[in-house]
Parts: structure tokens; sequence; C-alpha cells
């Protein structure tokens, strides 16, 4: 006798008759919560609390603004690539003091971080921004510690980064721990240890009552990691719909990994408002000839940069002058741009009114997509990033050594954090690394040197260096003068060049 199925077996038990009993469960166990006491419930001190977000996207604000009116949760160790803005996000939780330490890549603008952080009020574990996606991402997958090629031969590698200074912010009473190095095919790597969270705050587009989660636009950053890492993830959302409204190739952080959904009551703001081009220029009546003497030598270098670009290649560009440079591409030349904070394929600046919140590049921007983007979080950028699928890399310099070694994040005294940079250069080989910079600093000091000052981002990892003066490929681990101003003078460059360097027998002017 043929045995009953699953539906027959259980049907009796409901009205439901045509739908299987596991099927009905499941699907009217809702997550969702009314109040944020009860999303927050049972989320006490002594906790490492993972919180997604990039600048003032997809942050959890709703959930964060809840914590602060609970200061009996103390003694909170955050993980996020930074703290938001002064009043905003978790740096809300700096000034309560509830957080006693901050796991991050970057503290940027937030002074009330960077007054903590430097006068002792806090510790700070500093991590290079693909490195912290990836020990989230481990930590999630029930992996330990991975090894990774960022950092080699930095602060990092050596345990020099200062994790607590004294009240002066004069003395380092605390620093990082030497990272364990091992060799595989002939390249260094570091030991990465893996991250663990207690409790994930993460903010959603889209939830269904099941805790299925979808991310929109550049919103997915960290949000998704994030979620699947910790023993407790809460979620808001912004839009909390039924099961099935969402398709199931659409959810980004499966319903598996959530405990928690409240429904999201912070609006969405933007931290940088930039639009294209036209725009700009229509509320300006700045031309290149009113332009300053600073303003002159930049736009120089991002001319000359965009040469730079070969048609097809995929490319990333750090904050600053390198992100002006797709402005002046020739016309045959088409690339694909990449953005650290999870976009591939962004276009030009949106036009006045057109700007989206859920839509940024890595310097927190406004941004638009060209056709065939695709979007994705954090770790998978960075994934594309140390794999060397990236073609080129632009970054802005602070020096550069004569062998390719440059340093771009810290001075003595203004550690402010690397971001993705040392990611970005972590792998040479595959991924050519070009810097932009003045030739010399504002106290008309060189920035080209024999060796680095200042903290390095990557060992013998430059390519080229353009500068307002001259261009330079590193060949060999030695300098090499390709290109000049037609303004300037080899004696000129030597006089402002603080190492030595050949002439190419090719040495040409710069034409922009």
């Amino acid at each position: 006798m043929k045995s009953p199925t699953f539906t027959t077996r259980f049907s009796k038990f409901s009205k439901f008759s045509k739908l299987p009993l596991l099927y009905r469960c499941l699907a009217t166990k809702s997550k969702v919560v009314q109040t944020t006491d009860e999303a927050l419930a049972d989320v006490g001190s002594n906790i490492t609390l993972l919180s997604g977000g990039f600048g003032l996207s997809g942050v959890p604000d709703t959930l964060i603004n809840a914590m602060v009116k609970k200061p009996e949760i103390t003694n909170i160790v955050a993980v996020s690539n930074n703290a938001g803005l002064d009043g905003r996000g978790l740096s809300q939780l700096l000034v309560t003091g509830q957080i006693t330490k901050m796991i991050s890549s970057y503290i940027g603008s937030n002074r009330t971080f960077e007054k903590l952080y430097l006068t002792g009020g806090i510790d700070l574990e500093l991590t290079p921004q693909g490195n912290l996606a990836e020990r989230v991402r481990a930590g999630a997958a029930g992996i330990p510690a991975y090894y990774s090629p960022v950092g080699v031969g930095t602060w990092l590698e050596e345990g020099k980064l200062p994790v607590r200074y004294d009240s002066s912010g004069e003395k380092i009473l605390k620093q990082s721990k030497p990272r364990e190095v091992r060799t595989f095919g002939g390249k260094n790597y570091l030991l990465e240890e893996a991250i663990q969270g207690d409790v994930a705050l993460v903010k959603a587009y889209k939830v269904d009552t099941l805790g299925n989660c979808w991310f929109r636009g550049a919103a997915n950053n960290f949000n998704s990691i994030m979620g699947k890492n910790a023993k407790l993830t809460i979620v808001e959302a912004e839009h909390i719909v039924e099961p099935g409204e969402i398709k199931p190739e659409d959810v980004h952080l499966p319903a598996i990994y959530v405990d928690r959904i409240i429904q999201s009551t912070t609006p969405k703001d933007i931290e940088i408002f930039k639009y294209s081009e036209s725009d700009e220029t229509s509320s300006s009546s700045s031309s290149e000839k009113t332009l300053s003497a600073s303003e002159l030598k930049r736009s120089k270098i991002i001319r000359r940069a965009a040469q730079e670009f070969k048609d097809g290649s995929f490319v990333n560009l750090g904050i600053g002058m390198p992100t002006l440079a797709p402005n002046y591409l020739p016309k045959d030349i088409h690339v694909v741009l990449q953005s650290e904070n999870g976009l591939l394929g962004l276009g030009p600046y949106p036009k006045k009114g057109q700007e989206d919140p859920d839509l940024i590049n890595a310097g927190k921007e406004t941004v638009t997509l060209e056709p065939g983007a695709s979007l994705f979080g954090s770790e998978e950028s960075f994934a594309m990033i140390r794999s060397g699928k990236i073609d080129l890399t632009i970054l802005g310099g602070l020096q550069v050594a004569a062998n390719g070694d440059l340093a771009n994040w810290g001075l003595p005294g203004r550690v402010k954090g690397m971001g993705g940079a040392m990611d970005l250069v972590s792998n040479p080989a595959n991924t050519r690394v070009v810097v932009v910079m003045e030739h010399v600093d504002k106290k008309n000091r060189p920035k080209i040197l024999e060796q680095c000052q200042f903290p390095l981002t990557g060992q013998r990892c430059v390519s080229r260096i353009i500068t307002d003066l001259a261009v330079f490929d590193i060949i060999n681990e030695k300098l090499v003068l390709i290109e000049i101003d037609p303004e300037s003078s080899i004696e000129e460059i030597r006089e402002k060049t603080g190492a030595k360097f050949n002439v190419s027998p090719e040495l040409k002017t710069i034409s922009i």
C-alpha cells in the first residue's frame, strides 16, 4: 500500500488542508516587535555590538537612538566602519560613554570620535576596511582566522597602531598586537582573527515578517555580513512586508540569521551632496581662469591622471582628486568604476533633485549608476580588490618612496584611519597603483622621498606618480622621470624631489 504523503498525513489537523503544516507554521511565525524596548530586550552590558552602515547610508538609527536611552547598557565594544557623524549614529553612544572601544577603519570628520580617541577616552582598534569586512564574514562563517595580504610591512604587521593614548594625546598607552606572518606562493600574508558579535543592528529597505531582508542600492555595505554574524540580530526595516513579497532570489540576508524586526522611524539623510558637472558649473561663475594656484595644480594633475584609463578596464578611485579624473575621459574610452562600499558601474553625479540617499560612493557623495551596474556588500567589494580583479586604482598620497612604498593615511599625531587604502594596494602584481599628489607639501617639503617618513599604506606598491610638475614611473624599485610639465625643468624637479631619479631617454612633455 502506498504510504500517505506529508500533506495527507497532517491535513486533518488544519482547516488549511492544501498546505503542509510545516509551511503554515513558518508562514505565521512573525519576528516583528512593536517597540524598541521589545527589540532591545535582553541586550545588556559588556557586549560586542556590530552596526551596519557606511557614512549615513544604511545606518540603523532607530535602534541606536533607542540604545542611547538605555544608559544601563555599558562597556560596549562597537564594530562599525566608522561612527557616523557628530550627533548621529554610534557617535551618540560615544558621547554617553556607553562605547568604550571601537573597531573601525576610519574616524573621518567625526570630531567626537577623534577627540575621545586622541585624549584617551576610548580604545580604537584600527582595521583596514576590507579586513574589517572579512573578519566579520569569517566570524559569521565559523572561521576563527585567515591570512590576508593587506598591511604587510606596515604598522599593522608590526603592531604599532595606537590603540589608546593618554589624556594629553602625546603618549601611547596601548598598541595593537603584531601579526603572525606566513608565506604562500612567495608572498607574505598576515594572520587576521575573526570578529564574533553578540548583537548586530541592521537596517534594511524591505523585510518580510519572517526576517528575510532586501537592501536597496549601496545600503547593503556592512549590513548583510553584520546580520549574519551575531548571536542576536535585530533589523530595522523601512518597509515590513508579508512572506513572498520579496522574491527568493532577491533575499540578501536570509531569515535564519534574523531574530527581531522593528519598523524604522528615522528619516534617511545624505552626508555629501554632489551634483553633475553641468549643475555645479551653472551655480558657480568660476572658470579655470579664476582658479587659485593650488586649484590650477590640482586641475593639471587630474587631467593628466585621466590619461591613465584604458578602454574596458575596471577602476577604483580614491577620495578627493582621483574621483574627478573621469570628468576628463577621452570620448573613445569607457571604463567601469568600482566603489568599495559595494558598487560596480558608477555613473556621473546626479542632477539636482535626483540624488538618492541609497546611492553614494566611498567618499559618501551622491552618485548614479550606469546601465549594467551591479550592487553587493562590502565583503564582496574587497574580495574583488584583494584578488586583483580591479585593473587600476588611483589614490592620493602624502609621501611616496623611490622604491614604490606609499604613505597616505596618517601623520604623526594625526592618525584618522586607513579606510580601504591598504586593501587597494595589497595586490600590485594585478592592480596597477597610480598616485596623484602635489609635488611638495604646504611647507614646500618634497613628498617624493628615498624613504617614507609617515606610516606606510603598502610596500613597493606604486607603479606611477603624477604631480603638478612631473610624472614618474617606478621600475625595479627605481624612480624614473618620464614626463615633465612644460613650465618646469629637470633642475626644479631635482630640487623639489627628495629622492634620486633617472631621466628616461624618451622624456616627454606633459600634455593635457
